[in-house]
Order: structure tokens, then C-alpha cells, then sequence
């Protein structure tokens, strides 16, 4: 491997015109000769010596004519095929590199290359990867030579492996010739990575006979109309949704569209499957096809969906989802009768029965607020206020019957409390105020905000309130478990009933008219002259026996004080008292005063 110089010493040379051969002086690249050293001419005159015979020695063959290795073997090249593997570490889509080269051997000078094709847009410098020279074999100084290659074997050189897989045919021929026995040509492997980036080839499809402008000018227009169910009750809050499958005949199309309903709280898209061409059966393909991002041509599907693939009262595929057919149209009825012959076209009832309903049971009233007011509570999830009479309320607004009451308590300091009930007849509610009276040791004011005050005995579900017919005079009303004596009214109230005796009852209405009839006639006596009448004489009279009767059962009253407590009261000796002082006197003597027979008189 040291050695650096090849030159050959000259072997030929001219003598008298004519070229001879001599013996080189010294070797290859100046290298020492041994003496005695013999040439190729004395050789073969050595090989073609005979023994003499008895005519003489024999006559010396001719030599033959000498042909230079570089005249022989011009332009003579042994051509081998061959790859070697390359290792690819920054690369996750490759591990190695399969790289195809050539191997050259010039028989002229035993010298050898090895060329690599040049791949276009490859990245790789290509081309001459070891220029023309004798390769060595081995650290010894040995160079490989013809007879070291063989197909189906690796050489190596410069310390990259080759494996020769064939060779062309002048080479087999002349490896044959010299002896050599040939191993069996192999396949050339493969680059896997440019495999795969590779682009398949164009395949040719024969088009089809299918006259399909035939079909378009005939089914133009005309649209097969299947009526069905959607079925997503698998998924989370699925439900079964009405939809209408659309068929074109023209091109063989299918569309599909929901059906939406008032208020059931689905944004109104017009479509759910765009009319297309679907597919029913898909040609074998690998789980790595991206199906979900290229689009679907006759190359992945096997079969399409067809007019002969819809049936009322049967379930189809579409896309993933799976719809039940359960009716059609008349035209779909008529199109199917002619083309396929079918006349079974019963529809199927899919609709759910309703629900039953749910009684709604009314809870007990809690006490908080108005019965009505609270019961809405029951009947939504944001109450409304109850739906009030705006005519009885435009009518009646600013009319308010007002009642003298009297508490009845076993409590003395309570029965001498008076208060005033209002009835509003806009909206039929009650307020108690009581007047402040000085030195009572009770606050007057408000004693009952507005509102509507239920009758004893009355349920929620069946709740009757007092009414104006309810209040007569010397009647008991209870108001919250408080028992109030009506003693007193306005003239209002007898007015508005008489204006209005139609809508109350007799008895009311008798009431309140005896009831200030007898007021009356009081008052025109005490500020007139004339004598009573024989009437209000004889009731006076009554009044009197009765008011007797009730004071006979206290025999502790003393007459005599009673009089002169009344005659003190009397400043102008007119011989009458308000009622007030009147009742004031009764509850400082200690006399009984019963509410009705005080009204009375």
C-alpha cells in the first residue's frame, strides 16, 4: 500500500526498421530484477525443442504475435450491479437508506470505480463515489482482482460493504469463458422511503355505457319524497327527530331534512345531509386511508345508494345514522309501483302516545301572604301576580263601605275599644283603623293592613271571604281569630245598597234601613215638639221593658246614685247625653251595657 510508483521500464525498441523485444532493465516503479532472469522468447524456444531426428532437427514454429493487455483488453469493462445500506439517525420517518451503485472493472489495468446513478431532487451528492484505480483487497498489499467477484456476494471497500446482486451480459459471458462459475442473480433492493413518497401510477378506467344525459332529460325534476325517523337515542339527551329524505332521480342524489317544530328550542337548520351521492358498500382499504378528510370517488366505494335500497316500514344507513322509514308520498307510491312493481305501501305508526299527566297536588297553605298571591307558586317557576278585575276595579274604584266595630273580648279594657272597618269594593278588602282616644293607654292607627279576610270554617282549596251582604248590624265578624260586633255604619252603606238591592239580600238590607230608622226618629224627636208617634211610642215602650228585663239580674246597681251621675253630666239640663259620655258613665257605674240594646236606644 506504501508503494507510489508504477512506471514500467521500456520493452521495445527498432533495429534496421524492424521492432524487437528486450529485457527490462529494471521492475514496475524501479524495482530490482534477479540475473539469469529468462523472457518469454526463450521460453518458447526452450517449450518447442526437440530431440534431433535422424532427417535433422525440426523446423521451429513460428511465434505468435504479440498483442500488449492494454491492446488486448481496450476498452473491455466488467459491469457489476450492487446497493449498500446507509445508516439515518436524525430521521424519524427513515432508519436507513438503501443506495443503488455500480461497480466497474476495467480489465485493461485490473483498476476499478464505483458510480452511483444520479436520482433527481434525491438530496444526496450522487454521481462517481470512488474514481478509477487499483482498489485494495487487504492490508497485505493485495488488489482485488476478477476472479474475487462473484454476484450474490459482498466486498468491501474502503470500509463500506457492497453486495453485488448481477451483473450484465458481457460480464457473465467472459467470467464464464475463463472459468468461473456464476452464483445466481439476485433482485435489487428497494429504497422503502422513496417507495412510499413515490406517485402511483395513473390508472385508466374504461367509462361506463351508461347513458347518463338520458337519464337526466327522463328524471329531471322528479324527486322520490320517503318520510322517516331518526334514531339518536345511543347518545347523551338523544331523542327520536322527524326528517324527509329527498331522492333525485336525475343524478342519483340524496338529501335529508329535519323536520322542526313550534318551540322545540332547536336552531332551524334547513339540512342535515347535503344533497350527494351516499355510499352503501366501500371497497377493502386500509386503516390508515384517510376517509374522514379526502373526498369519496368510485375508486373507494363499491356500491351506491340506489332508489331500489328505500322501503317504507324498513331501516337504511345513511352516513352513520340510521333512519326508519315509515311512509312516502303518492308520487314515490306511483314510481315504485312501475319501475319495481311493489304495492305494499302501509304506513307505520311511529308516533309515542303522550305521557299520562301528572296530577298536580296543591300544598297547604302556609300562612305567608295572600292565599291567591302564594298559589302561583305552585303553578310556575317565576310566579305572576293573580289576574285581577279591572272592571270591578275601574267601577268600583274609590267606593268604601264603612262599619263601626266593637272588639269582643272578655277583657274590660278591650270592649271599650271601637274601630272603624273599611270595605274596599274594588278589589273586596278589609282594614281595620281604630281612632286614638286620649288617656286610654292604648295607641290607635292602623289595626289591619288591607286584605281579604276568609269566613270561619273556610278551606284553602274552597276559600269563602266576607262580603258586604255579610255585614249586618249587631252580626259577628272574625277577623284572624278576633271577633268584632258590627254596631255602626255609614249612610253610604245604606245608600249604595239601596241603589244596588238587587245584588243583596233582604235581610241586609232591612238591617241597616231599621237600623237608622230608628236613629231617625230619635233624632227628629229630641229637636222637635211634636209628639211620637204611636209606633216609635209602642217600640220605645218595648225597648224599655227589654232594657228593665236585662238590668233585673244585677241587684247591685243602685238607681239613686245612676241618676245623679247622669244629672251631673248633664250640664245644660237638656236632658240628653253623646253616646259616648253615655257609655263612658255605664263603665264607671258598673252597669252592663249589651252592644244591640245600646244601639237600640
Amino acid at each position: 500500500p506504501q508503494k507510489t510508483s508504477f512506471h514500467r521500464s521500456q520493452t521495445l525498441g527498432y533495429r534496421n526498421g524492424f521492432a524487437f523485444s528486450r529485457l527490462p532493465t529494471v521492475g514496475i516503479g524501479g524495482e530490482r530484477l534477479y540475473v539469469n532472469q529468462l523472457s518469454q522468447a526463450e521460453l518458447d524456444e526452450l517449450s518447442n525443442k526437440r530431440p534431433a531426428l535422424t532427417y535433422g532437427q525440426a523446423k521451429q514454429a513460428p511465434p505468435p504475435a504479440f498483442i500488449p493487455a492494454h491492446v488486448a483488453f481496450d476498452k473491455k469493462i466488467l459491469k457489476f450491479d450492487a446497493y449498500f445500506q446507509e445508516e439515518v439517525p436524525l430521521s424519524t420517518e427513515e432508519h436507513y437508506r438503501i443506495r443503488q451503485v455500480g461497480i466497474y472493472y476495467y480489465l485493461e489495468d485490473d483498476s476499478m470505480s464505483v458510480i452511483e446513478p444520479v436520482v433527481q431532487n434525491s438530496g444526496l451528492p450522487q454521481g462517481k463515489l470512488i474514481r478509477r484505480h487499483r482498489v485494495p483487497k487487504n492490508d497485505h498489499g493485495d488488489h482485488y482482482h476478477w476472479k474475487d467477484l462473484n454476484r450474490g456476494m459482498n466486498i468491501t471497500i474502503y470500509g463500506r460493504m457492497y453486495h453485488i446482486v448481477d451483473c450484465d451480459p458481457f460480464t457473465q459471458v467472459f467470467l464464464e469463458s475463463q472459468g468461473v462459475e456464476l452464483n445466481p442473480p439476485e433482485k435489487m433492493v428497494s429504497d422503502p422511503y422513496t417507495e412510499m413518497r413515490r406517485t402511483p401510477a395513473h390508472e385508466y378506467i374504461t367509462p361506463s355505457d351508461f347513458d347518463q344525459l338520458k337519464q337526466f332529460l327522463t328524471y329531471d325534476k322528479k324527486v322520490l319524497r320517503f318520510y322517516a325517523v331518526w334514531d339518536d337515542t345511543g347518545s347523551l339527551f338523544g331523542e327520536n327527530r322527524s326528517c324527509i329524505i329527498h331522492y333525485y332521480l336525475a343524478d342519483d342524489t340524496v338529501e335529508v331534512r329535519e323536520v322542526y317544530k313550534q318551540n322545540d328550542g332547536r336552531d332551524p337548520f334547513p339540512i342535515l345531509i347535503k344533497r350527494q351521492r351516499l355510499p352503501k358498500t366501500f371497497v377493502d382499504k386500509k386503516k390508515t386511508f384517510p376517509s374522514c378528510v379526502l373526498e369519496i370517488s368510485d375508486q373507494e366505494v363499491l356500491e351506491w345508494y340506489t332508489a331500489k335500497d328505500f322501503a317504507v316500514g324498513k331501516s337504511t344507513t345513511l352516513l352513520g345514522r340510521t333512519f326508519f322509514i315509515y311512509d312516502c308520498d303518492d308520487f314515490t307510491r306511483s314510481f315504485y309501483h312501475d319501475k319495481f312493481g311493489i304495492t305494499d305501501f302501509q304506513p307505520v305508526e311511529v308516533k309515542k302516545k303522550p305521557p299520562e299527566e301528572v296530577p298536580r297536588v296543591i300544598p297547604p297553605y302556609n300562612g305567608f301572604g295572600i292565599l291567591e298571591d302564594s298559589l302561583q307558586n305552585c303553578f310556575s317557576l317565576l310566579p305572576k301576580p293573580p289576574r285581577k278585575d279591572i272592571i270591578k276595579m275601574l267601577e268600583n274604584d274609590h267606593k268604601v263601605l264603612r262599619y263601626q266595630v266593637a272588639l269582643e273580648s272578655p277583657n274590660p279594657e278591650d270592649r271599650k275599644r271601637r274601630f272603624i272597618l273599611s270595605y274596599f269594593l274594588s278589589n273586596d278588602m278589609i282594614s281595620i283603623y281604630e281612632p286614638p282616644v286620649r288617656n286610654s293607654g292604648i295607641i290607635g292607627g292602623k289595626y289591619l293592613e288591607k286584605t281579604r279576610v276568609a269566613k270561619p270554617g273556610s278551606t284553602t282549596e274552597n276559600a269563602t271571604y266576607y262580603e258586604p251582604s255579610d255585614f249586618t248590624i249587631g252580626s259577628t265578624i272574625e277577623v284572624f281569630g278576633h271577633r268584632f260586633i258590627i254596631t255602626d255604619a255609614d249612610e253610604y252603606v245604606l245608600n249604595y245598597m239601596e241603589s244596588n238591592a238587587e245584588s243583596f239580600p233582604v235581610a241586609t238590607l232591612q238591617s241597616l234601613r231599621n237600623h237608622f230608622r230608628s236613629r231617625q226618629v230619635v233624632k227628629e224627636t229630641a229637636n222637635s215638639d211634636m209628639p211620637m208617634p204611636e209606633t216609635s211610642k209602642q217600640e220605645l215602650d218595648e225597648l224599655i221593658v227589654q232594657v228593665q228585663e236585662e238590668l233585673k239580674h244585677h241587684h247591685y246597681l243602685n238607681n239613686k246614685n245612676i241618676q245623679e251621675a247622669f244629672l251631673q253630666c248633664d250640664k245644660d239640663d237638656c236632658g240628653m247625653l253623646d253616646k259616648a259620655t253615655f257609655l263612658a258613665l255605664c263603665e264607671s257605674l258598673r252597669v252592663p251595657t249589651n252592644v244591640f240594646l245600646v244601639n237600640k236606644v
